[in-house]
């Protein structure tokens, strides 16, 4: 069966399940995230407005409905024994995220689409959330292969943000290899390969298996845990500068506190030139009530 004929089919099924206002809504260019809350509201995020209220509402049955249907689609089963449901609407570009009582009162869910447009960051500077020294440092850190970790919370803008230094490449012959667990990073270098991660193999699989691949420079989505924190940064100081990271953390220097503490769960001693040798630049994300991103600070580690 061709590909454009089950894309079309899956389209049409997640139209049935989720409904014309929300697909609706997932198809809007500058959508970022919906949530549904325990109370059946239905908040959104947009690249223009932030986070609010909208006026559509869901009941606990339509929600727990829309949950099990996409959980079917996935040969999935959630339930009170199972309450948890993690996977991607790869038609919508987005993940989704939801859960069921007795783990929350009433059905909820997430659901986050991929960034659809990729700031330069020359646009970062039209837009006033980075400065002309800020970029300029920046653009000379990539261009001298400097090992750069990008930091915030949730919603920080840090994937965004790491989509912007990725571009500066995009004219790069370096082989670049991007390790995710979601596809969220977009790079368009002629000389690049994707790996994902499966139940199968984690993140610390892949850092091991890319060195095996001939990689200049080695670009992780995101570290959570001690063993792909550990082989990251050894491979970041063995002849493979250029990396590019993200981690959640409060402040720049929370960041390699941070790192630290992951490194902990699978090492009983962290000498603290391990880090220092491979982590170059700390880039710290945040947010503003009003949902706009900005780069807070940059930390040159020495």
């Amino acid at each position: 069966m061709p590909a454009s004929t089950i894309r079309k089919r899956h389209e049409l099924m997640l139209d049935t399940v989720l409904g014309p206002l929300l697909g609706e809504l997932l198809r809007q260019a500058d959508l970022l995230e919906i949530m549904l809350n325990p109370d059946g509201t239905l908040w959104l995020e947009t690249l223009h407005q932030g986070i609010f209220q909208s006026d559509l509402s869901l009941n606990a049955d339509q929600a727990a409905n829309i949950i099990k249907l996409i959980a079917s689609h996935h040969h999935l089963i959630v339930d009170e024994q199972s309450p948890e449901l993690a996977c991607e609407l790869k038609v919508f570009g987005a993940r989704f995220q939801a859960w069921l009582p007795p783990i929350v009162t009433a059905p909820v869910f997430n659901i986050r689409k991929l960034a659809q447009v990729v700031f330069s960051l020359d646009e970062y500077l039209h837009r006033n959330t980075i400065t002309l020294e800020q970029a300029t440092a920046l653009k000379e850190a990539i261009l001298n292969k400097k090992n750069i970790l990008i930091a915030g919370g949730t919603g920080s803008g840090k994937t965004t943000f790491a989509n912007a230094l990725l571009h500066e490449l995009q004219l790069s012959f370096d082989r670049i290899l991007v390790l995710e667990d979601l596809a969220e990073l977009q790079l368009h270098a002629p000389n690049h390969v994707h790996l994902r991660t499966s139940l199968a193999k984690n993140m610390r699989h892949l850092v091991k298996g890319a060195l095996r691949m001939r990689p200049d420079r080695i670009i992780i989505g995101e570290v959570r845990d001690g063993g792909a924190a550990l082989e990251l940064l050894k491979a970041w100081n063995t002849g493979h500068p250029g990396g590019l990271c993200t981690i959640h953390a409060n402040s720049a220097i929370a960041a390699l506190t941070r790192l630290e503490d992951l490194l902990l769960e699978v090492v009983q001693h962290v000498p603290p030139r391990l880090i220092s040798d491979a982590i170059d630049i700390v880039v710290f994300m945040s947010r503003n009530h009003q949902g706009q991103h900005r780069v807070q600070e940059i930390l040159n580690v020495t």
